[in-house]
């Protein structure tokens, strides 16, 4: 979905950090709200709403009572002994994977469902990959009493059919997405359609730090707990900063809350890790596509290319503009892991530390490993930002034939 919006001025930082967007909903140049004009009404009413809900002090008390009586916040800080020995490194996972529904997912959705009742909506329309973010809606869809549709596309169905099973346990309506290439990116485009048909009664719960403004910036507010919570956790462990921040990266959700929490510390490295196929940092080139402008991959007649990653969470051709923005700004690296070395990294975290992740959060593990002896002596916190039950079936079929 596409429209016109005025480009921002040239906004070029003297220094690099996570701050509020433009007024327009730019960080840098990346970002906007590239819509037609029903979805850009909608979305100036989320910004009004959000902005009036954050500065509200009973809605925060509410959104972090939740977080922390309902999912289980704080997650805990976990060294793992065994496998840094192996590496040569103190290696630290801010466990997100243990948080109610199993992965970050929940600290965005309980926001937006919040900020939904907030305004009036009785339904919650949502876009999933993995099945995470379907999970989470889903599940606050139940707390709140709405109703609840999550679009998915017709390949995820099928590779984590054990999450649809469970949004549907919960009430919610799945529907397969037959278009394109019935993965991620074609289940937003649905969610966005199905939003635009019924605006009125619903909102759209987007589940990463992209789409059109107000989205990317929502989201990634809504994650810097897991930072700040990090970021506070570390001082307490070690008395001090650790050297490096890994993350995975597909939309960027979970990235950019662990960011949020050292971004303003230069000492310490932040690195976003992606699928080698759907590498759009690594890869792409900025575009405009679902509201915002980002980096995409893109073919030479300017189409978007397909993504291709074992994660159905990270089998996005595309990234969010805050991290195309820290990108550019040199205040973040991102590096692409194949799926061979996600594997790896999925079954040796089992076997050294008990712990089995998400094969999201795998691609994280995969880059220490794979760069285990440029880290070697120093502290690497991971966010695990999932758990690893919706994809052992998944592993399993790999590994044995």
């Amino acid at each position: 979905m596409s429209g016109q919006v005025t480009e921002p001025a040239d906004q070029s930082p003297t220094s690099v950090s996570m701050s509020d967007p433009s007024a327009d909903g730019f960080f840098g140049q990346y970002g906007g709200r590239y819509v037609g004009e029903p979805l850009v009404r909608a979305c100036q009413e989320i910004e009004t709403a959000f902005r009036e809900a954050w500065d509200d002090d009973d809605f925060r008390a509410e959104y972090l009572r939740l977080l922390t009586d309902y999912a289980g916040r704080p997650s805990p800080l976990t060294e793992c002994a065994n496998l840094g020995q192996d590496l040569g490194l103190r290696l630290l996972l801010k466990r997100e994977d243990l948080n109610h529904t199993g992965s970050h997912k929940i600290n965005n959705v309980i926001g937006q469902a919040l900020l939904a009742r907030r305004m009036g909506k009785t339904h919650l329309i949502a876009e999933t990959g993995a099945g995470q973010h379907g999970v989470a809606t889903a599940t606050a869809a139940a707390l709140f009493g709405m109703g609840c549709t999550v679009y998915m596309g017709e390949v995820d169905t099928k590779r984590q059919a054990l999450n649809v099973f469970r949004m549907e346990l919960l009430g919610a309506t799945v529907i397969p997405v037959l278009s394109g290439s019935r993965t991620l990116k074609d289940a937003v485009n649905e969610a966005m359609r199905a939003w635009v048909s019924r605006l009125e009664d619903s909102h759209y719960c987007l589940g990463s730090v992209m789409g059109p403004h107000p989205f990317p910036w929502m989201v990634r507010t809504f994650q810097e707990i897991l930072g700040a919570e990090a970021n506070a956790q570390c001082q307490m462990l070690l008395g001090e900063m650790p050297n490096v921040a890994v993350a995975c990266v597909g939309g960027g959700s979970n990235a950019a809350g662990l960011f949020a929490g050292f971004v303003e510390h230069p000492e310490v490295r932040l690195v976003g890790v992606e699928p080698a196929g759907g590498a759009a940092i690594g890869r792409g080139v900025p575009a405009v596509v679902h509201g915002m402008k980002a980096y995409f991959m893109q073919d030479e007649a300017g189409q978007v290319l397909e993504a291709e990653s074992i994660s159905a969470g990270l089998d996005y051709p595309g990234v969010g503009p805050e991290h195309s923005y820290l990108a550019d700004a040199g205040r973040a690296e991102y590096h692409p892991v194949t799926d061979e070395m996600v594997v790896d990294a999925f079954q040796l975290l089992s076997r050294r530390e008990g712990i089995i992740p998400a094969l999201e959060s795998a691609h994280a593990i995969a880059w220490v490993v794979e760069n285990a002896d440029e880290l070697a002596g120093q502290t690497v916190i991971v966010n695990l930002s999932g758990r690893g039950d919706k994809d052992v079936s998944q592993v399993q079929e790999l590994l044995q034939p």
